[in-house]
């Protein structure tokens, strides 16, 4: 038994970043939106720690795919205040969708980060293109496949491995 075992508290300087690209066809808006704000936070990372922005890059590609459930794309509205009186501006999501669907992934993956400085830095790491191309390969970006229920392929393989040993 090791009795001089210590915790690793990453410095924030040292900090190896990766580029991730997430192809949004057909994919849920929050259940994508969860999972990248994960990423830009850092908690895919073994030595997430809160106070230290840890998070890798994540590229979202094919932003005008995107699919919400039930009513919400004939409901769900956008609002944004000019600044003037009177200036408060609503938006349909099918609207928003055809003018600037880059906007709808920002406004939900920025909701889910956290409301401070760190968060800000935080989402300065991310990048949401409307089509399949994007000016990052020179990161040699790797592909983030996500399951339809949301989770990350491999974590959703291994539930269906475990579920076929049980039974």
């Amino acid at each position: 038994m090791n009795l001089n075992q210590s915790t690793t508290v990453p410095s924030g300087k040292d900090i190896p970043r990766k580029w991730f690209v997430i192809d949004a066809a057909g994919q849920t808006l929050g259940r994508l939106a969860s999972h990248a704000a994960s990423v830009l936070a850092g908690k895919t990372n073994p030595l997430y720690t809160p106070y230290i922005d840890m998070g890798d890059h994540v590229i979202v590609i094919n932003a005008e795919k995107i699919q919400l459930t039930g009513m919400k794309a004939s409901q769900k509205l956008y609002r944004r205040y000019t600044g003037f009186p009177g200036g408060l501006r609503e938006e349909e999501f099918s609207k928003l969708l055809v003018r600037r669907p880059e906007k709808i992934l920002e406004e939900a993956i920025k909701g889910m980060l956290p409301k401070s400085k760190l968060g800000r830095q935080m989402f300065t790491k991310l990048k949401v293109y409307k089509g399949q191309d994007h000016p990052h390969h020179a990161q040699q970006p790797q592909t983030l496949e996500m399951h339809r229920s949301g989770k990350p392929m491999h974590l959703a393989r291994a539930k269906q491995e475990h579920q076929k040993q049980a039974a």
